[in-house]
């Protein structure tokens, strides 16, 4: 098997004759495909419609107006991802500031399939009259074609933005000082582990430790290839978002000093109202009292937020002293101590209610807001 060293990859593409519709290349990892990355992003900065490009290592296109245009140009992120480079296929690479949208249809007005961004790459899937269809990870869509740099642009682009990548084929992989199997370790690489590669040099291939550390592994136990990033389908944005939503409702909000018997009397409570839900759930109840408790809207205990009248009956009609008198669940325990610790699942909602009667966050059969 040869593999080729990022600065290869280049040489390969700048001997392609640039004016064909299609390109072969010599030299491949096996048969008929490199591994290269190539990349781009949309400029949405500008007030005015400015160019945005996409650069093809042989012919490709796409293009979107930017600026004040919100249907064709949003802020983003670009996420990482591989590309082969085979014969006869045509790559795009956008070569802009933000990201640029990719369209279900050769048309302005089409539903936007997804998101190409920054340093992002694509391939040439069918060239039409102004459009491009793309391929760019999970993302399959059109681009128009007026914004598009070609040859020398892209292969300059390659070289900056690519990167070279070898990833572990067997598991405890050492990462040695020296190219020898006699010389020291600096750290051991996990099956399917990544680290970026500096150069292929024959049985061993020098990888980056950290910023200042180059140390090298052995060419049998790792798969290099040439890395970029790659664009987002609607779908994936979407699950993004939620993720990242999620992950606000779950950020820790600090722990609350307690006093005697704080946190059973909370997971006395907590069984109470959410004895039968899921532990998210029984984490969501503790919550609001600890959300209360740091408000400054309720009382500063917990024993005095959770016995306010009218706010939570089972404090008050005798169900929390049962469930105390012969001590509450484990599970309740446990979710009573990490909503004093800090842990939540619905942000800093203050209420719950049934989910049949309330809107908001819903976790079993309740809704928190």
């Amino acid at each position: 098997m040869v593999r080729l060293t990022k600065a290869a990859v280049i040489a390969s593409i700048s001997a392609i004759a640039l004016n064909a519709a299609f390109f072969t290349t010599t030299t491949y990892a096996k048969p008929g495909s490199v591994e290269l990355a190539i990349g781009g992003a949309v400029d949405g900065d500008s007030d005015e419609n400015t160019e945005v490009y996409l650069s093809t290592g042989v012919f490709g296109g796409s293009a979107v107006s930017t600026g004040n245009d919100d249907d064709e140009s949003s802020e983003g992120e670009a996420v990482e991802g591989v590309v082969t480079i085979e014969e006869g296929i045509n790559y795009v690479m956008a070569n802009v500031s933000d990201c640029v949208n990719v369209r279900e249809e050769p048309d302005e007005e089409a539903s936007v399939a997804g998101k190409l961004y920054k340093n992002c790459t694509g391939k040439i899937l069918e060239k039409g009259d102004g459009w491009t269809k793309i391929e760019s990870g999970k993302l399959i869509g059109w681009v128009m074609n007026d914004y598009l740099l070609f040859d020398e642009e892209a292969e300059a682009l390659m070289e900056e933005v690519g990167t070279l990548n070898a990833v572990s084929i067997t598991d405890a992989l050492r990462v040695r000082k020296e190219a020898s199997e006699d010389s020291g370790v600096y750290k051991l690489l996990e099956l399917n582990e990544k680290i970026e590669a500096v150069e292929e040099l024959g049985d061993w291939v020098s990888v980056k430790v950290d910023d200042e550390t180059v140390g090298y592994v052995a060419a049998e136990f790792v798969e290099v290839s040439f890395d970029a990033d790659h664009g987002k389908t609607i779908a994936q944005l979407e699950a993004e978002e939620k993720e990242k939503q999620q992950a606000k409702l779950k950020k820790n909000r600090g722990a609350v000093a307690t006093s005697g018997n704080d946190v059973t009397l909370l997971a006395a409570l907590i069984q109470a109202e959410a004895g039968s839900q899921p532990y998210e759930g029984k984490v969501a109840v503790g919550a609001v009292v600890m959300n209360r408790v740091r408000s400054g809207g309720y009382p500063n205990s917990i024993q005095a937020v959770i016995t306010q009248p009218g706010q939570f009956p089972p404090a008050t009609n005798g169900t929390v002293s049962a469930i105390l008198a012969r001590g509450p669940s484990a599970s309740c325990v446990q979710a009573a101590q990490a909503a004093v610790n800090g842990a939540t699942t619905v942000g800093g909602a203050l209420h719950f209610g049934s989910a049949a009667s309330h809107s908001g966050i819903v976790i079993g059969g309740h809704a928190f807001y």
